[in-house]
């Protein structure tokens, strides 16, 4: 099986001005539909990303995933 190329960076939180992730800059139809699209219409989406992610606000509103994983395991240590 072939490893699919993904911006996702485990923020996952949507900027409500922009719709755009705040972690990797696609909206949640690109998201959703990452898998099925072709190696080409992912190039081109990940093209755009770099311009979308200077329009959202920097910081999500909520903790994010990512923020949460690294607080739960300096808890176990």
């Amino acid at each position: 099986m072939t490893a699919i190329e993904s911006p996702c960076i485990l923020v996952c939180s949507i900027d409500m001005k922009t719709g755009f992730c705040f972690g990797c800059g696609r909206t949640r139809d690109e998201i959703g539909g990452w898998i099925g699209m072709t190696s080409e219409m992912r190039r081109a989406v990940m093209a755009e990303l770099p311009a979308r992610l200077e329009t959202v606000e920097r910081r999500p509103r909520r903790e994010t995933r990512r923020s949460r994983m690294a607080r739960e395991r300096g808890a176990l240590s």
